[in-house]
C-alpha cells in the first residue's frame, strides 16, 4: 500500500536528504581536480576519465633536473606572460595518493586564478610543479627520454591538433638539453608506440629546435 501525502515526518525527510546529499558527494561532485601539463594530457597513461580541455594562463613548462633522479622533469613555471593548454581531470573521492605517487617529486598548487576549461561546472583544481629548492643545473646534462617526450606529443596531437602540439613545443623551455633516442627500447614505463605521422611530427618539431640527440 503507497504512502499518502503528508505521512513521513519532517524529520524522516530531512534525514533522507542528507543521505542523498552524501551519497552524491560520494560519487564524486565536489570532488577536486588536477591540471595535467605533460604526459597526463596522454588519456591512455591514467584511468581518470573524467577530464576536460583546459587553458592555464601565467604559467609555462620547463625541463628540469633534479637531486637523485637519473632524468629531466617536465615541469611547470610560473609565467606571468605565457598561458598553457592541458587538461583538468577530477581526482575521485579527492583521494590524491596514486596521483602524488606519480607524480612524486613535485609539489600541489592549488590554482586561483587564469584557468579556462570546458567542463560544465566549476572547478577547483591544482598543478604539480617540481619544487625550486629541488633543481640542479649541472655542465652535464642528463637527455630527455624520448619515449617520455613522444607520450607527452602523442596527448597534445590528439586534443589539440597540430596547431595544439607545436605550442606545446613553443611554450616549452630547455630545448638546449639534449634528448635521448630510447625508441626502440624504451625507457619511459609508459611509453606508447605512435604513428608514422606522430612520430614524424615529433622529428621535425626537434630538427627544428635544433636539439641534440643521444644515442640509446
Amino acid at each position: 500500500m503507497g504512502l499518502a501525502r503528508g505521512s513521513i515526518p519532517l524529520r524522516t525527510i530531512i534525514l533522507l536528504c542528507r543521505q542523498h546529499s552524501l551519497v552524491c558527494k560520494g560519487q564524486g561532485m565536489n570532488d577536486p581536480f588536477f591540471f595535467g601539463y605533460g604526459s597526463l594530457v596522454n588519456r591512455d597513461t591514467h584511468g581518470y576519465d573524467t577530464a576536460y580541455r583546459a587553458r592555464l594562463k601565467g604559467w609555462r613548462r620547463a625541463w628540469r633536473h633534479t637531486h637523485g633522479r637519473p632524468v629531466p622533469f617536465l615541469t611547470g613555471v610560473p609565467c606571468a606572460n605565457s598561458e598553457i593548454d592541458g587538461l583538468v581531470a577530477r581526482v575521485p573521492g579527492a583521494d590524491w595518493a596514486a596521483l602524488d605517487l606519480r607524480e612524486e617529486g613535485y609539489n600541489r598548487h592549488a590554482i586561483a586564478d587564469g584557468l579556462a576549461h570546458e567542463a560544465s561546472h566549476p572547478v577547483a583544481a591544482q598543478i604539480y610543479a617540481v619544487p625550486s629548492a629541488s633543481m640542479v643545473y649541472p655542465a652535464d646534462r642528463a637527455p630527455i627520454l624520448l619515449s617520455y617526450l613522444d607520450v607527452v606529443s602523442q596527448g597534445y596531437l590528439r586534443e589539440f591538433g597540430e596547431a595544439g602540439a607545436q605550442a606545446f613545443f613553443a611554450t616549452t623551455d630547455g630545448w638546449d638539453t639534449p634528448v635521448r633516442d630510447d625508441r626502440a627500447d624504451p625507457v619511459y614505463p609508459r611509453h606508447k608506440v605512435l604513428t608514422t605521422v606522430e612520430r614524424g611530427f615529433v622529428d621535425d618539431q626537434l630538427r627544428q629546435l635544433g636539439v641534440q640527440f643521444i644515442a640509446n
